[in-house]
């Protein structure tokens, strides 16, 4: 889901484009719900705790890496989950001391690029950039040719997502009581675009009209960087994404608020969504790391390390930031429960919403 989601986005790893992935409620968000003080201590301890050794890994073929490392996208060029891909391999051919070459695959809301890399050799030369959206929304949509459980080995949780409720100029609104004023005035005629069905921006704007009480269409994309051009070209009336920070920078559309629980340290006056009174569920909506089942544990370690270390830098999470992606490191059996608990969640959220295959 952007996350989308773009998210992620992009869907996310939950999208959303788009997201740990387990549900934030709304309390959760503002820091009084338990799962929120969990985030908050596991962010503190990500800063705290001391950075694996970078040991060299070793396996049956000999040293591991000994040729280059493919780092699957299941998402177009140009979204933010690209942008974190992208950015994560730089720091790994320093920290690896491999070459890592990131390879799009984009398609079916996540799958195609999923299961490339499910059904790839479990050398270590093959990982994937996992969206929330390939193990939480899709399992309650579709039959899958993969499962978390079975294909998958998991390095970490990355980062999550921070979708920006983005309008068009030409819409003439500016908030997002606005927005639903005119939602209500034109029911089901307002338009919002996504990475695709089931990315966190599809998921995001089916809850805010459910929260919010109004009515708009769906119009779905290829990826963020389609729907955002769509909306710069005044064709689609909103997305919910975090490529709409740049959009809304450079003063080609309007940011209403963040998807998130908090402000967006660039748009220091662009309020939360949780301080607009929509009352939403904010499930979060970001990316992980994993490789295909049966990967030598000594390389996985060695890959989480490096992960580890690569979200701790300052720099590192600056831009990441500014691509609307908050890096949050979490370890590899917490990640996979949590995982396991949001695909319960969105099963929920989605039977609540009324979305099937094909909304």
């Amino acid at each position: 889901m952007s996350p989308s989601t773009d998210p992620h986005a992009d869907a996310a790893e939950g999208a959303r484009s788009d997201t740990p992935m387990h549900a934030r409620t709304h309390a959760d968000a503002a820091g009084t719900g338990t799962r929120g003080g969990t985030r908050r201590r596991l962010l503190v301890a990500a800063a705290a705790a001391p950075v694996v050794a970078l040991a060299p890994a070793a396996h049956a073929q000999g040293r591991w890496p000994d040729k280059p490392i493919r780092f699957v996208v299941p998402f177009p060029p140009g979204g933010n989950s690209d942008i974190l891909a992208r950015t994560l391999a730089d720091r790994l051919r320093e920290h690896l001391k491999a070459t890592v070459v990131v390879d799009n695959r984009p398609g079916g809301t996540t799958q195609i690029g999923t299961e490339a890399v499910a059904r790839s050799e479990p050398d270590g030369y093959t990982m994937l950039l996992a969206a929330a959206t390939s193990f939480t929304v899709l399992p309650n949509l579709r039959k899958l040719p993969y499962d978390l459980a079975t294909d998958f080995d998991v390095a970490g949780g990355i980062a999550d997502y921070m979708a920006i409720v983005t309008a068009r100029k030409g819409l003439g609104v500016k908030t997002i009581g606005e927005l639903v004023e005119l939602a209500k005035k034109q029911p089901g005629k307002l338009t919002w675009g996504s990475a695709g069905n089931a990315s966190a921006g599809h998921i995001y704007g089916e809850q805010l009209k459910k929260h919010a009480g109004i009515d708009m269409l769906h119009v779905p994309f290829k990826g963020s960087a389609d729907a955002s051009t769509a909306l710069v070209g005044e064709q689609i009336d909103l997305i919910i994404d975090g490529v709409g920070l740049g959009l809304a920078r450079s003063g080609r559309a309007v940011a209403l608020a963040t998807f998130f629980a908090q402000r967006h340290p660039e748009l220091p006056d662009v309020p939360a969504i949780t301080e607009t009174g929509v009352k939403v569920e904010l499930p979060a909506g970001g990316w992980g790391v994993t490789f295909p089942k049966g990967t030598p544990a000594p390389i996985l370690a060695q890959v989480s390390a490096a992960l580890e270390k690569t979200l701790a830098e300052p720099e590192t999470r600056e831009k990441l930031m500014r691509a609307s992606v908050v890096a949050l490191w979490t370890p590899p059996a917490d990640y996979r429960r949590a995982l396991d608990g949001a695909r319960v969640y969105y099963g929920d959220l989605l039977r609540s919403i009324g979305m099937k295959e094909g909304s």
